[in-house]
């Protein structure tokens, strides 16, 4: 499978996932953690924001690239470095992060209505799938003596990373996921951003009080 990736594609992805690492790390620790600004606490957020992240995002971004593959379009993801910026700042100083590092670009002559909400519909489909495994770990914290406080803290950020990734491609709006599916289906579109969230609303209730 690695090689339909691209070297090109491969580094993209790399800079794109420690850009929004970067970015949501900022946007962790300077909204929440005020008095926890200690390089350890900062190094741990970016390590977890790191894998959380790269998850969320490179599973994200390889479901829209397989999915139009299977419809034989050739697709790569390319980076914005514009929109990376954005999301870094945005961080630093409102502490929101913008999402959107760059997109899964499809080569192709034609794309079918449907054929583009399922290309679009498979990524934020991707983020809400791994909503299950972190969710589980949030759950299961309690029962983990000594290691339960990180897994807890783990699955918090993993949740909410994800549902957030699902709910803001899938907006309505300009090149985003949910205008294509909401083209092609209003009800996958509504059940799914539904979903996204009260999911995204509930884990940030959650109080991440595991460090």
């Amino acid at each position: 499978m690695l090689e339909l990736i691209s070297r090109r594609e491969r580094m993209d992805l790399f800079i794109a996932w420690l850009g929004i690492t970067i970015a949501f790390t900022l946007a962790i620790v300077l909204s929440g953690f005020s008095g926890k600004l200690e390089p350890t606490f900062f190094l741990t957020i970016f390590a977890i924001s790191c894998v959380t992240v790269g998850i969320a995002f490179v599973l994200h971004e390889m479901a829209h690239k397989f999915t139009a593959m299977k419809y034989g379009f050739y697709a790569e993801f390319r980076k914005d470095n514009i929109m990376l910026l954005m999301s870094v700042v945005l961080a630093a100083l409102v502490h929101i992060v913008f999402a959107a590092p760059g997109a899964t670009v499809i080569y192709g002559e034609y794309l079918s209505k449907e054929q583009n909400g399922k290309i679009s519909a498979a990524g934020p489909l991707v983020n809400l799938v791994l909503c299950i495994p972190f969710g589980a770990m949030i759950f299961l914290a309690p029962l983990l003596a000594g290691f339960g406080s990180m897994v807890g803290f783990i699955g918090v950020m993993g949740l909410q990373i994800n549902s957030m990734i699902a709910a803001f491609n899938l907006l309505p709006v300009s090149v985003l996921d949910g205008k294509k599916v909401l083209a092609w289906k209003p009800v996958v579109f509504v059940v799914m951003i539904a979903i996204s969230f009260v999911i995204l609303f509930a884990s940030l209730t959650l109080v991440p009080s595991y460090i």
